[in-house]
C-alpha cells in the first residue's frame, strides 16, 4: 500500500502555494458550457479524476471539445440546450457533480441515456433529484436498485411552458444546484419547491452567480423555499476564468494558523465566489490574523498554543469540516462542529472518519448524529485510515505538520480533486518526499 509520511514544520513558516482551480467552479462551468450556444473557452481549468469524468461525459453525449491540459484550458461548443447524440453510456465515476449534473441534463432534453458509476458513488443520495425529474416527465428505469446508478433515462422530450417541482435538499444541495442549471434550456417557467429543513445554500449561491455570467439571470428566490427559473434567452457562450480551489486553499490556511506562520495562496481573490472562504473567518475567530499585500489575502497564524476553541455551525461550508477537526487538537479549548450530518453521506462517512482517525491519535472526540466536539490534546504517532476520501486524506496530513509519525495512507485519493496535493506539500520541506510505496 502506498503511504505518506507527514513532515513536522518548524515553528512560524512562511508558507507560499498554488492550488488548482475549483472543482465546484469546474464542473459547473462545463455543465453551462455546454448548454450554451456557441464556443466557450475556460481557463483555469482543474484536471483531476472528478472533472475528467465531468468532460468524459461530454465527449460521449457527442460534444466537441478541445482540451489543454497543459495551459488548463477546455473550448467546448455549446448546442443551445441540445445534446448531439441521441443515445449514449455515460460513466459518471465517483463525481457527485457529475452524477447530478448530467444526470439533470439528459433528462431534460430528448435521447435515452444508460448512466452508471462507481461503487462509492451508488451508496450517495440520488433519489431526491432522481424523484423530482420523473415528476417533471422524465422515464428512469433501475437496473440494480431504486433511487442509484445504473439506471436508464428516457428524456422529457419537449420544451414546457410553465412547470412545478418539489426536491429535498438535506442531503445534498447539488440536487437543486443541478435542476436550475438545466431548467433555462428546457422551461420557459419552472418553480421548484424545497421541502426539508437544510438553508445552507452557498454552493447554490455560486450556481446562481454562475448562471448570470454565463448570460442567464432569470433566476429569482421567490421565498426562502422556493426558487423560480424563467427561461428568457438560455446561455451565451464565454470565454470563463475559473478561481482557485478555496477549498485546496484551506488545508494550507490551516497549516498556518496551527504553526503560527503565514500562508499566502497565489491568486486567491477577497470576493470569490466559493462558499468555504467562511473558512478564514472561523480561522479569525480562533485566533488568526488576516492582512492583504499586493492584492494578495494573506493568513496569520496564532501564536502556537493559543488557537482558540470554538462552537461553530459548518452547515453552509461543511467540506471544511475535516480540515477543521484536523487542527482542533490543538486550539486551547474544546472545538464543537454542529449541523453537518448530511456529510455521512458523501464519498465516506466523514463524521465516522473524523472520529476514527483522533482516536488513532489518541485525542478525546465525541460523536453526534450532526457534528462532533473535539478535546485539546497532544496527537500521538498514528497511521490515517482515508476510507479512500480525498478530503480525509488531505486534512489530517494537516494535523502531522505540527507533530511527528502521522502516516496517510492511500494518499492518492487525493487525484479526486487535487492530484498534486503531496508534491506541494514536499514543496514545503526542500529536498523532502514523503511518499512511499
Amino acid at each position: 500500500m502506498q503511504t505518506y509520511k507527514v513532515n513536522r514544520l518548524p515553528e512560524y513558516p512562511e508558507i507560499k502555494v498554488s492550488v488548482p482551480g475549483s472543482k465546484s467552479m469546474t464542473n459547473r462551468a462545463l455543465l453551462l458550457a455546454a448548454l450554451a450556444e456557441g464556443q466557450s473557452t475556460l481557463s483555469g481549468v482543474l484536471f483531476s479524476d472528478d472533472s475528467n469524468v465531468f468532460l468524459q461525459a461530454l465527449k460521449d453525449l457527442g460534444f466537441s471539445l478541445k482540451i489543454n491540459e497543459k495551459d488548463k484550458k477546455v473550448a467546448i461548443q455549446g448546442m443551445g440546450g441540445r445534446i448531439p447524440r441521441s443515445q449514449a453510456n455515460i460513466y459518471v465515476g465517483s463525481a457527485g457533480t457529475a452524477a447530478r449534473f448530467i444526470t439533470s441534463m439528459v433528462a431534460m432534453t430528448s435521447g435515452e441515456f444508460r448512466l452508471d458509476a462507481s461503487e462509492q458513488m451508488k451508496k450517495r443520495p440520488m433519489s431526491e433529484l432522481l424523484d423530482a425529474l420523473q415528476s417533471l416527465g422524465t422515464e428512469i428505469t433501475y437496473l440494480v436498485r431504486e433511487g442509484t446508478f445504473p439506471f436508464q433515462i428516457k428524456g422529457m422530450g419537449y420544451r414546457q411552458e410553465r412547470a412545478e417541482v418539489s426536491v429535498n435538499i438535506d442531503r445534498s444541495s447539488q440536487f437543486l444546484s443541478a435542476l436550475l442549471m438545466s431548467a433555462p434550456s428546457h422551461f420557459d417557467d419552472l418553480r421548484i419547491h424545497l421541502t426539508g429543513n437544510r438553508s445552507a445554500l452557498s454552493y447554490v449561491r455560486m450556481t446562481e452567480q454562475m448562471m448570470k455570467q454565463f448570460g442567464h439571470k432569470g433566476v429569482i428566490q421567490e421565498s426562502e423555499r422556493c426558487f423560480r427559473v424563467l427561461s428568457q434567452k438560455g446561455y451565451q457562450a464565454q470565454n470563463y476564468t475559473i478561481e482557485p480551489d478555496v477549498s485546496a486553499a484551506c488545508y494550507f490556511y490551516a497549516m498556518a494558523a496551527i504553526t503560527g506562520g503565514s500562508c499566502c495562496v497565489e491568486n486567491m481573490r477577497e470576493d470569490s465566489l466559493q462558499g468555504d472562504m467562511k473558512f478564514l473567518t472561523v480561522l479569525e475567530k480562533m485566533g488568526c490574523r488576516i492582512s492583504k499585500e499586493n492584492g494578495e489575502i494573506i493568513l496569520h497564524g496564532a501564536q502556537p498554543g493559543k488557537l482558540k476553541g470554538i462552537e461553530i455551525d459548518m452547515s453552509d461550508f461543511s467540506d471544511q469540516t475535516l480540515t477543521l477537526a484536523a487542527i482542533a487538537p490543538y486550539a486551547a479549548g474544546p472545538v464543537t462542529i454542529r449541523n453537518v450530518g448530511h456529510i455521512r453521506g458523501q464519498e465516506c462517512d466523514r463524521i465516522h472518519a473524523i472520529t476514527e482517525n483522533l482516536a488513532r491519535m489518541k485525542i478525546r472526540c465525541e460523536e453526534r448524529k450532526d457534528g462532533v466536539t473535539i478535546y485539546p490534546g497532544t496527537p500521538q504517532p498514528a497511521r490515517i485510515e482515508t476510507f479512500r476520501d480525498h478530503r480525509v486524506a488531505m486534512a489530517f496530513a494537516v494535523t502531522g505538520v505540527r507533530t511527528d509519525g502521522i502516516v496517510i495512507d492511500n494518499p492518492m485519493c487525493c487525484r479526486k480533486t487535487f492530484e498534486h496535493y503531496f508534491e506541494v506539500l514536499d514543496s514545503l520541506y526542500p529536498g523532502t518526499q514523503g511518499l512511499t510505496n
